[in-house]
């Protein structure tokens, strides 16, 4: 089995919440649903053109590879090894996307302080430590290079939007 398609869903959903992010505090409306539907769509869009890249990145090696087999046996364990601290991680936000969601207001407002605001903010040692994950469980360079390829593009989805559609919104 190939860890490719939990990766696609784990990179989508995280580039829905950066659009959602790239959005967040810039409508001074209390009913925004439909602000932050767009914003988490535009987040969506680019973040799939954006994984476009470590997909081709990974075709080019395997269409340039000597030994098929063994590139795509190292890029699926490299795969795996990305997945796992990734999981880890997002595990750890779905359980503060919960609490701010279930819990009384003092309750959930602190829940996102600690909680999703700190996260936000290890998200490039999140990928980080997927890419020496994906190095460490065999996948070799290979594996490194389409990581941090997928590591550039998730990390790009947020400023990209915010600087397209929400850089004069104040």
């Amino acid at each position: 089995m190939t860890p490719a398609v939990p990766l696609v869903l784990l990179g989508l959903v995280d580039a829905a919440f950066s659009g959602f992010r790239a959005y967040a505090g810039r409508d001074a409306r209390i009913r925004k649903h439909q602000g932050n539907l767009r914003a988490a769509g535009r987040g969506l869009a680019v973040g799939a053109a954006l994984l476009l890249a470590p997909a081709l990145a990974a075709a080019l090696l395997l269409l340039t590879a000597s030994d098929q087999g063994r590139t795509y046996a190292a890029l699926a364990a490299g795969g795996w090894g990305y997945l796992l601290p990734l999981a880890l991680y997002a595990a750890a936000v779905l359980l503060s996307l919960a609490a701010y969601f279930t819990l009384p207001f003092r309750a959930s407002t602190l829940a996102m302080v600690i909680g999703l605001g700190p996260l936000t903010l290890l998200r490039p040692l999140a990928v980080a430590v997927a890419c020496v994950g994906a190095l460490l469980n065999g996948g070799g360079a290979p594996a490194l290079l389409v990581g941090a390829v997928a590591g550039a593009a998730v990390l790009c989805v947020e400023p990209l939007v915010h600087r397209r559609w929400y850089s004069k919104v104040q």
